[in-house]
């Protein structure tokens, strides 16, 4: 069931803190909640009927308040994340952000349930080499900008595509080639692999070893005149 007022998001999550034995008060200097267990330094509590910007900037923002800040929101009866996010991604965002998340999930017939995605604590993103040297090895292959940022729904021009055009040229203008062929006139060491994988269906097999462009091949040329031709003209 789905709530009409953040309010009700109060009770379940004050007595989830209660269990723990914290004791609690709502609307502490403008803090939804705020939570203190003896001598530890309080807990905030920010709520809100479903997670968007504004909950993550009030979250921010009690964190010069207190050091532990959770976010609290409705678990939808659909259990998915908004925007199309997944929890994950959600719960990553928070505790990059230094944030706790809070999800209350509410019945007809039964006492809503709280769930804590992550705990608030101090977070440093480690950056994944295997991924940046992808980052660098993709814009370095690239031959130009062919890409409009922010596109989707659309197919791209990725360094794998501009090779496989790059074939695709080679086997126009001279007929059907071995790859060992291909490889030598495109400078491309796995020329051989681009052709069995074959992934846009560009190439064929005419004999052993020989191979040819198909229809869709003809159709990508025409399609991506603009790329091989601003990319041969300039060699």
């Amino acid at each position: 069931m789905s709530i009409q007022s953040e309010t009700e998001l109060y009770e379940p999550v004050k007595r989830y803190f209660e269990a723990l034995g914290f004791e609690v008060r709502g609307e502490v200097r403008h803090c939804d909640l705020v939570a203190l267990r003896g001598d530890e330094p309080p807990l905030i509590v920010e709520l809100k009927r479903t997670f968007n910007i504004p909950l993550l900037v009030q979250g921010i923002d009690r964190l010069s308040q207190a050091d532990r800040v959770y976010v609290a929101v409705e678990m939808p009866a659909t259990g998915r994340a908004p925007h199309g996010l997944k929890w994950s991604d959600v719960s990553k965002l928070c505790r990059r952000l230094g944030l706790g998340l809070m999800t209350v999930r509410f019945y007809k017939s039964r006492k809503p349930k709280v769930e804590v995605a992550c705990d608030p604590e101090p977070y440093t993103p480690r950056k994944s080499k295997v991924k940046a040297s992808r980052l660098l090895y993709e814009f370095r292959e690239r031959s130009g900008d062919y890409n409009v940022g922010g596109s989707t729904r659309q197919k791209l021009m990725t360094a794998y595509r501009e090779k496989a055009l790059a074939l695709a040229v080679m086997l126009k203008r001279h007929g059907s080639l071995s790859p060992k062929q291909l490889r030598d006139l495109t400078s491309n060491p796995k020329a051989a692999d681009l052709l069995q994988k074959n992934y846009y269906r560009w190439f064929e097999r005419e004999g052993r070893g020989i191979y040819r462009l198909t229809p869709m091949g003809e159709q990508a040329l025409d399609q991506y005149s603009h790329v091989w031709q601003a990319k041969f003209s300039a060699e």
